[in-house]
């Protein structure tokens, strides 16, 4: 099997596998008790909440422990929109992950925010101009992905966060399918709240963080006990945080040279795939886009059904967003973009992980042509 569906999720780490054993085996105790276990695994919380603000540039007081990138984006859009003193107007984009835009809904539904959208171009691209344009005096929050998880187009965010940042608007962005492929210094970018997932990483199911800048005023989603200075409630996935931190390093340290060579790879099974199969489209920027995303629409066939053909020869990878998969709705990424819906449907994504190899990749490209090849021959009979 050619798992080519890592932005959906990644296999576990060896090293984190070890780490997290040792965690739930050793130190197994509730970081809020008062006693010698509870203390030790206080303080293994806090070296993996320093391990990530080494690698975010923040202070550790700034990363807030979640359950994954949606509680992440749920945090941050919500509690930022909720604790802000400046009015109830948020900018966002119609191409998010659902985690941030059924978050803007809810504040539309249930608290009145009306929600602005900058409109994507046919890469997926926006643009800071029309962001100056659309800032009001009571703008409350923006929140811009930094890298698409159905397209992999990537953002200019360090131009979208400056236009923010001279207007003294909070501006947050969904990372998650960024981290291990573009830098995360939140200083560098200029923005104020980021989200991650562990399990895009390398790490375990069930973890993600996310960055608050320091003095920023956030209502919390989970009240209780008061864990996470005040930010989520509720008993600290410690053997998660331990496996976030390493993963998270790892990539870090691993990322330039994993970036360049898996770019490398993309863009040869792009080349591949688009000289091999006539009527395939690459979506998403030809260029700034993540190292390992590749994703094309594939016109008088149908996405899922060239998805079965592709694993039927060994290939697995998606039609888009795990969280939509089943649907029989197009892909509101693409149709954003101006994909008619019919051809939205014939969407299929292939994503790398750093440990992909060249012969997989290339093992791929040649199965795709005879997987829509042999689609096509169907729906024509």
């Amino acid at each position: 099997m050619v798992y080519l569906d890592n932005a959906a999720t990644t296999p576990v780490r060896r090293e984190v596998l070890d780490a997290l054993w040792l965690q739930l085996t050793r130190g197994f105790g509730n970081p809020s008790s008062h006693h010698q276990v509870g203390e030790a695994a206080a303080a293994t919380l806090q070296e993996a909440r320093k391990t990530v603000a080494a690698v975010l540039g923040c202070r550790a007081t700034e990363v807030v422990f979640t359950s994954g990138g949606t509680e992440a984006d749920n945090l941050a859009v919500k509690g930022i929109a909720l604790g802000s003193p400046r009015g109830r107007h948020i900018i966002t984009t119609p191409i998010e992950h659902e985690a941030v835009l059924e978050s803007c809904d809810y504040l539309r539904r249930l608290h009145g925010f009306e929600i602005s959208m900058l409109d994507p171009d046919a890469s997926g691209l926006v643009d800071p101009e029309q962001l100056r344009r659309l800032l009001r005096p009571e703008t409350t929050l923006v929140s811009v992905q930094y890298a698409n998880n159905e397209v992999g187009t990537v953002q200019p965010l360090r131009d979208l966060a400056a236009v923010t940042v001279a207007a003294g608007v909070p501006f947050h962005t969904d990372a998650v399918q960024a981290a291990g492929w573009l830098t995360l210094d939140t200083r560098e970018l200029g923005v104020d709240a980021l989200s991650l997932s562990g399990h895009k990483l390398g790490a375990s199911q069930g973890i993600g963080a996310v960055y608050l800048r320091r003095r920023l005023p956030v209502e919390p989603l989970v009240h209780g006990g008061g864990q996470e200075r005040g930010h989520r409630s509720g008993t600290e996935n410690v053997a998660g945080a331990v496996a976030l931190a390493l993963a998270l390093r790892l990539a870090e340290e691993e990322r330039e040279g994993a970036s360049e060579r898996v770019a490398g790879l993309r863009d040869a099974f792009i080349a591949t795939v688009l000289t091999g199969t006539a009527t395939a489209r690459l979506t998403g920027h030809p260029s700034a886009r993540l190292p390992g995303s590749a994703s094309f629409v594939f016109p008088g066939t149908s996405g899922e059904a060239v998805l079965l053909e592709l694993e039927q020869h060994g290939i697995v990878c998606s039609s888009g967003s795990a969280c939509a998969a089943g649907s029989d709705e197009p892909s509101h990424v693409l149709t954003a973009m101006g994909f008619p819906a019919e051809e939205a449907l014939t969407a299929v994504r292939f994503t790398f992980a750093s440990g992909t190899t060249a012969a997989e990749a290339g093992h791929a490209a040649a199965v795709v042509h005879d997987a829509v090849a042999a689609v096509q021959y169907l729906g024509h009979r």
